[in-house]
């Protein structure tokens, strides 16, 4: 008898040889079958040295064990077929025998003991039984046993095709529902367009037409020879991904995750160029997924048509001479429509938008336009009689349905040949949760949300502006170019400008509205970057963006677009803060430019407004005029410049009640700008920046906005807008009072002992962000801009602050802004003499920063 370790080490052999030959550029089909037939010999050679071939039992392998299929840690899916229920004692310790021998051999196995019975009553209790069942294949053993169980469950009463199709579709639908098929870490088995979509196919048309394999579905007439050459084209890509994916990870692991991705890119032959090999991998994925989605959706929609006869009746509308509509599906009546005149493909999707009833294309119909769209030449804007139609389509209020649906089955790629290059093009990042054109398309769908009656709670703003734009087909446009450059190398904003001014030109538009559109496209970040990163409260800046943005139009055109591109870019990116800051400088920006620029401001007049308003409202609450002069004075103008008076009262009235040297820490009960305030009065000293966020970063909160300023005693004067980890504001009492309880303590306390910084997250780790300080002009006087980028790490602000203090630094603002893996961040510095940094000095700061960092990275 072989020893178990003697078959664990001939698999580990086995494994390495499937290994050079898989880097060698075998076939995948050849590997996962060469390792499905090694195993087998090993357990028919295993069942015989056990002695239990003796008739009474079979060994069935199930699953996709049972369809030969095997990656290096698949699960190895056993059926101990049995004759009776009641095993003699010796054919148990048999079993058990061999069972513990498969174990130790290193394979995972997966069994049961059933007898015939109790096999299809479990198969028709459970779909995921009867599946398995379906693909079964006698290893060894009794074929009498395995011969009954073959043909019982091919019985009309076990799981009837309509049935079987139902619960698989359901089945389907459920696990569609738990993942997106643009997940930055996808399932390569479970996400939508993986390979249980390719399996459900087969297993629906295999259930009825009794077929063992895809290619016999050829003979049936259910797939269409290039049907089935694309389905195992894309079967074979997602096998290669998956092997290397087993080896790379040493695991039964089925996710492409972040930090196995580089190396399996690598496996794969992909090198390094204008895109990451890992981008170009991932590119090629997330393209056959989508194949895979569409074929999916068509073949079982045919399947429910044309085999089982069961469709429910739908009803017909005419539309035309050449369409009807056909419950929610569009069908065209004309099989040589699309071929013979190209613009019936728009025009397909241009009914779609008239007509709200129009969800989805007919099966058939979706047949012939993938024939169709895979024999056209040239793009399809190159057909004046397309372009007519494709602007028809821009200029309807339902549009972008009809260009979703259009991107979802290939024509937006074949209508414009710039799209085809973004299709499945991901940057490799935790920031942009989907591919570019996924993006896009998610981004189009924002817009139209805007004009949505329950979605002007979520978008108050966007809601108005866009019924009010006078053409919301150029913001659709600009949407469409935003992005579409991106992959190329060089600025995506000025090379997709470009493209839009040629698109524009192309279909006959006016100059101005190219103008626009191209504006829209090379400037699409400029409102998020100023809302963002800059200090909008500073009139300086929002007059050099009202300058950027020119008139009202602009402006608005411009926050719509920014907008819904926030939202689109991940389900995390957008919250009440961020709302808050567009909102904020879309209204500023709004006053500039219906008054031209602003006046200078006269310092003294707006101090004093500020300090009545929030007299008004201290004196109602019983605090006397007197107190609030003598704590006043003590503040510089500054101060009162940089906060509303609601939020000078606030801090007025908790100083005055402070009547101990003790730090005061305030957490405001309500938001402000979408976050929670915190509010920092305490003896200014060293280190007071780096110890609030020490506590902070261990309390796992993110800190958007700092304004760090003293008063003419040397008190701090500090207020931060914090939120949760999920971007909501902080809220549960118990939560903020731990929060300033922690602050508290260890502002109270000399040099104290802050613990230790939350380790990098799984996910961060096969990220490597490079530190670039730069220096950048500055709106406010005597003071210095700094940018940092770096990788957004554990306790990165509260090692900033550090490094701030050793360098003779003073933090006077800060905006915090992160990237997925990037903290994109912003300073505004002084030195000890209260004036810019100069060139030494910056020099002195960025290197102390980028050394720091580098190794706390």
């Amino acid at each position: 008898m072989n020893t178990a370790l003697a078959a664990k080490n001939a698999l580990i052999d086995l494994n390495q040889r499937l290994v050079e030959q898989y880097t060698a550029k075998h076939p995948i089909v050849d590997i996962v079958k060469h390792r499905c037939q090694f195993v087998d010999a090993l357990l028919m050679q295993a069942w015989q040295d056990f002695s239990l071939n003796n008739g009474h039992l079979a060994l069935v392998a199930v699953g996709g064990y049972g369809r030969g299929e095997l990656h290096p840690h698949s699960d190895i899916d056993l059926l101990f077929l049995v004759d009776d229920e009641q095993l003699s004692p010796e054919i148990e310790n048999q079993l058990s025998q061999l069972i513990t021998y498969l174990w130790d051999t290193g394979l995972e196995i997966g069994h049961s003991v059933r007898t015939i019975s109790q096999t299809i009553e479990q198969g028709k209790a459970d779909i995921t039984i009867a599946t398995n069942l379906i693909e079964a294949r006698l290893l060894t053993g009794s074929e009498f046993l395995f011969d009954v169980l073959y043909d019982a469950v091919r019985q009309q009463d076990f799981w009837p095709s309509y049935d079987f199709y139902n619960a698989k579709k359901d089945e389907q639908t459920a696990r569609h529902s738990k993942a997106s098929a643009f997940d930055l870490e996808p399932n390569i088995k479970t996400c939508p367009g993986g390979l249980r979509d390719i399996q459900t196919i087969a297993w629906v048309a295999m259930r009825h037409f009794d077929a063992a394999k895809l290619e016999d579905l050829v003979e049936h007439d259910f797939l269409a020879p290039a049907e089935l050459a694309e389905l195992l084209e894309c079967q074979n890509f997602l096998w290669e991904i998956r092997f290397a994916l087993h080896i790379t990870a040493n695991r039964n692991e089925n996710r492409l995750l972040f930090d196995l991705q580089r190396q399996i890119a690598s496996l794969l032959g992909y090198e390094d160029a204008t895109q990451l090999a890992v981008e170009q991998m991932m590119k090629r994925y997330y393209r056959t997924v989508r194949r895979v989605m569409e074929l999916n959706q068509m073949l079982l929609q045919l399947f429910k048509r044309a085999t089982l006869g069961h469709t429910q009746a739908l009803e017909i509308q005419p539309i035309s001479e050449v369409y009807q509509r056909r419950g929610r599906y569009i069908e065209v009546l004309d099989d040589d429509l699309f071929s013979c005149h190209n613009e019936e493909i728009l025009r397909l999707f241009l009914l779609v938008a008239k007509n709200s009833n129009i969800q989805e294309i007919y099966a058939p119909t979706l047949r012939l336009l993938r024939n169709t769209r895979r024999s056209l030449t040239s793009p399809l804007q190159e057909n004046p009689a397309c372009r007519k139609v494709f602007m028809e389509i821009l200029k309807h209020p339902r549009g972008i349905a009809a260009f979703s649906l259009m991107h979802q089955h290939g024509i937006l790629s074949s209508y414009l040949p710039a799209w085809r290059k973004i299709e499945g093009q991901m940057q490799f990042d935790l920031f942009h949760a989907y591919t570019v054109d996924e993006h896009t398309h998610r981004l189009l769908l924002n817009i139209d949300r805007f004009s949505h009656v329950e979605q002007k709670d979520e978008f108050p703003l966007g809601a108005i502006l866009i019924n009010q734009l006078p053409k919301r087909g150029l913001l659709v446009l600009g949407a469409i170019f935003h992005d579409i450059a991106k992959g190329r190398g060089g600025d995506h904003s000025k090379l997709g400008s470009k493209d839009a001014i040629d698109f524009c030109k192309l279909h006959g538009m006016n100059d101005h509205d190219g103008r626009l559109v191209a504006w829209l496209v090379e400037n699409h970040l400029v409102m998020s970057i100023t809302a963002q990163r800059r200090d909008i409260s500073d009139p300086e800046v929002v007059a050099l963006f009202a300058e950027k943005v020119r008139d009202a139009a602009h402006l608005s055109y411009l926050y719509c677009l920014t907008v819904a591109d926030i939202c689109a870019t991940n389900e995390k990116t957008w919250n009440n803060w961020k709302g808050s800051l567009l909102r904020d400088l879309y209204f500023s920006t709004q006053r500039v430019l219906a008054r031209g620029k602003e006046k200078p401001v006269d310092v003294k007049a707006r101090v004093k407004e500020i300090q009545a308003k929030a007299k008004k409202e201290l004196i109602r609450r019983g605090l006397k005029e007197k107190d609030m002069d003598a704590l006043w004075t003590r503040f510089k103008a500054e101060y009162f410049l940089r906060h509303q008076p609601t939020q000078v009262a606030w801090h007025a009235e908790a100083i005055l009640k402070h009547h101990h040297d003790e730090p005061l820490v305030l957490m405001s009960k309500h938001t402000t700008r979408g976050g929670t305030e915190l509010f920092v009065y305490s003896k200014d000293k060293p280190k007071l920046f780096a110890t609030v966020m020490t506590v902070l970063d261990n309390k796992n909160i993110n800190v958007h906005d700092a304004n760090i300023m003293t008063s003419k005693d040397d008190y701090a004067l500090d207020t931060f807008v914090i939120l949760e980890q999920d971007g909501e504001p902080i809220i549960q009492l118990s939560r903020i009072q731990s929060i300033r309880k922690a602050l508290e303590k260890a502002l109270a306390t000399e040099n104290p002992k802050l613990p230790k910084f939350r380790k990098l997250a799984r996910i961060m780790k096969p990220f490597n962000v490079a530190t670039h300080v730069s220096f950048l002009p500055s709106a406010r006087h005597g003071t210095s801009m700094m940018e940092l980028i770096t990788l957004d790490t554990p306790g990165l602000l509260a090692k900033v602050g550090d490094i701030l203090y050793r360098c003779n630094v003073t933090l006077l603002a800060a905006k915090i802004t992160t990237i997925g893996e990037r903290a994109e961040d912003f300073f505004i510095l002084q030195n000890q003499s209260a004036s810019a940094l100069d060139e030494q000095q910056q020099q002195q700061l960025s290197a102390a920063l980028t050394l720091a960092l580098k190794s706390s990275n």
